[in-house]
């Protein structure tokens, strides 16, 4: 089978992590979720004590946290100075400053490096998530999809997502989202965006399964064409 490197890019809770984690599975593909490499450098620095809503303060530092992203589909992993993070990034106090941090030019930068870096490096091709990837990070990207649903449903899914208290809101889940959609899309520094050549998908009435088969199908074509 002909490598493949495959861009999914679009807000949360449109699916795109089970979708790009099941249809890497599926294919053989690495798997890297970019979104928990900025959240893991957010909970750095909120744990190191950084004023996350001062620029200057976070692209002096940015360059210290170690970030590592495990790539395997089945059992994905991200650890930040050796440690695992994957609980602690998904916390609803990184979600609510994670979009300030990844806005600054010198973190995107960094985190943009090391997201080429671990694509380039997939030998049997990669499937990377995100919300640039297709318009920044990997423009040369050999299929590009970009994923929507209504923010109704999307709270609805983030919800179920998060842990004990947090699950019971869907009504502040939904403001948060459309909040940080309006944040990451107007950001200077590469913007959440729709790549040209994206296909886009809407999952508002699909379930997870349908767009799995979808996207996979778009895959195959793609490798078939090559």
């Amino acid at each position: 089978m002909e490598s493949v490197i495959v861009a999914i890019d679009g807000p949360s809770g449109t699916g795109k992590s089970s979708t790009s984690k099941a249809v890497a599975a599926e294919l053989g593909l690495s798997y890297l979720d970019t979104g928990a490499q900025y959240r893991a450098i957010t909970w750095w620095m909120l744990t190191n004590g950084v004023d996350v809503d001062d620029p200057a303060a976070v692209a002096t530092v940015c360059d210290k946290p170690v970030i590592a992203s495990g790539t395997d589909p089945l059992a994905p992993t991200i650890s930040v100075d050796g440690a695992d993070a994957s609980g602690p990034i998904r916390t609803r106090d990184v979600t609510s400053k994670v979009s300030a941090v990844s806005a600054v030019p010198e973190v995107r930068a960094r985190i943009t490096e090391l997201q080429r870096t671990i694509a380039g490096a997939a030998e049997k091709g990669i499937v990377v998530e995100g919300r640039d990837i297709g318009t920044t990070v990997l423009p040369g990207a050999d299929l590009k999809i970009f994923l929507t649903a209504s923010p109704e449903a999307r709270a609805a899914r983030r919800s179920g997502e998060l842990k004990g208290k947090e699950a019971s809101d869907v009504e502040s889940t939904r403001e948060a989202l459309i909040k940080r959609d309006a944040a990451d899309s107007s950001r200077k520094t590469s913007p959440l965006a729709k790549a040209d050549d994206a296909v886009e998908v809407d999952t508002t009435d699909l379930t997870l399964k349908q767009v799995i088969e979808c996207v996979v199908a778009l895959v195959e074509e793609k490798r078939a064409a090559k």
